[in-house]
């Protein structure tokens, strides 16, 4: 027998609040006697909210899908373990971190060690162990770590676990260990397996798709377009990709939410909600996963002709001649040529990114990134992704400084408007990454001298 647990599950009982006599008092055993009838078994320990309209229902989805985002952001690398010869089955970088796996996985086994010897005399600020979860420091990262049966599991993050991802943690690695039990218990036994045939499920369940490369489909259904079209929001969201995509053939989640919000006031929670609706419906697509009839990348193609249409990855201009030399080239490629290829464009962008040149950077990356989409490097593809997301937020750094600078220079000549355009340019980029950066302290200050320089040019 299998058991299932359902979490969370939602439950229309049909019946109006206004007209019902039962309503607040007796609503969970009503409840919980409709889901008896049905044949679920309802533990002592469930958990029971009501949400009594349709506004709140949403409103709650918007809370969960954004506390999905700002979770998959903090991760930047994967780590999956085996327990009984502390080998890495599966080593899954998200992000351009740079994470040393070896040097990472030995000090991570010396941590456990040391926590299993019950000495605490010399203990770590940077080191902490919460029942089920270890959590320590590892040179600029945080690390979230967590045993199962057979694996365990390591999250490099930006910053501290949420209690969101501590719990998706936890789930992970029990279906996980439930789905690919025969596989481990073979790899105990004689070693050698692979294991990437788990990535998937590991994309999923941590939902890394929300930060790869998106495109829209090319067709969109009548009913479904009138759907949109009845939709302010998403009609906007529809709206501002395609422009994104008139300059990029492939655009971020995050850069979509910056660039709707500059033009409507709309938090970015809301947003984000109807974008994720978009992805459920396959308007927005994740450019990693197989597409359907019709979508962008044929993947029932051959390899040559895939990659000769390969036109979504590249953010390069249609008659570049270095685009068009690599389209060519690719066409011959086998695989091991295209990684020769892709990690030589990623170590001259990593090279031009330390020599501050982010432009050329940028555009070696990019090809990195056509390259593994075209021959569907999965895992390459996330981790370049990521780099050019963090470029692209190094970039912003840069012209938020100048912006700012440049509106203190004008205000001491007192050339009020320029200084007003150079502020309003700045506060426009520190809104971009509010949500992220906490930037509310530095948003108001600017707010604040932006109106008293508005009263100077008055007078």
């Amino acid at each position: 027998m299998v058991y299932f647990q359902i979490s969370p599950v939602g439950f229309d009982c049909g019946l109006d609040k206004n007209n019902c006599e039962k309503y607040p008092d007796y609503c969970k055993e009503c409840v919980k006697t409709r889901f008896e009838e049905f044949g679920l078994v309802l533990k002592h320990n469930m958990k029971f909210t009501i949400v009594d309209s349709e506004e709140k229902r949403i409103q709650m989805f918007q809370d969960i899908i954004w506390k999905k985002f700002l979770d998959v952001l903090n991760i930047k690398h994967i780590i999956l373990i085996a327990k009984h010869s502390g080998l890495t089955i599966i080593d899954y970088p998200i992000s351009g971190a740079g994470v040393e796996t070896e040097l990472l996985t030995g000090f991570m086994q010396a941590n456990i060690a040391f926590s299993k010897s019950g000495d605490t005399s010399t203990s770590s600020d940077n080191y902490n162990v919460n029942h089920q979860y270890y959590e320590f420091q590892y040179e600029k990262f945080n690390i979230l770590l967590k045993n199962g049966q057979f694996i365990r599991t390591c999250l490099v993050l930006d910053h501290k676990a949420s209690t969101s991802l501590k719990t998706l943690l936890s789930e992970f690695i029990q279906e996980y260990e439930v789905r690919y039990q025969n596989k481990m218990e073979d790899y105990i036994k004689r070693g050698k397996l692979s294991f990437k045939d788990t990535i998937d499920f590991i994309i999923d369940t941590f939902n890394i798709k929300l930060v790869f490369p998106m495109v829209l489909t090319h067709t969109i259904l009548p009913e479904m377009l009138d759907s949109i079209k009845r939709n302010p929001k998403q009609k906007a969201i529809i709206d501002f990709a395609k422009q994104l995509l008139d300059t990029k053939q492939f655009f971020f989640i995050i850069n979509l939410l910056d660039e709707v919000q500059r033009i409507v006031d709309i938090d970015a929670n809301i947003l984000l909600y109807e974008i994720y609706q978009l992805l459920e419906k396959n308007i927005i697509i994740p450019t990693t996963i197989e597409f359907a009839e019709n979508k962008i990348l044929q993947f029932q193609e051959s390899q040559a002709t895939r990659i000769a249409n390969n036109e979504l990855i590249s953010s390069l201009i249609g008659n570049d001649d270095e685009i068009n030399d690599l389209k060519e080239r690719a066409k011959n490629m086998d695989e091991e040529e295209a990684r020769n290829s892709l990690n030589s464009f990623l170590k001259k962008a990593e090279a031009m990114e330390r020599a501050l040149i982010y432009k050329q950077a940028q555009k070696e990356y990019e090809k990195a990134l056509y390259l593994a989409t075209g021959f569907d490097f999965k895992e390459e593809i996330g981790s370049i992704s990521f780099m050019v997301l963090e470029l692209d937020k190094k970039i912003n750094d840069l012209d938020l400084e100048y912006s700012l600078n440049a509106g203190e220079k004008a205000e001491k000549r007192k050339d009020y408007i320029n200084a007003i355009n150079h502020y309003r340019q700045g506060l426009v980029l520190l809104r971009k990454a509010e949500d992220f950066n906490g930037n509310e302290s530095r948003i108001k200050k600017l707010e604040k001298k932006l109106v008293i320089l508005k009263r100077n040019l008055d007078k």
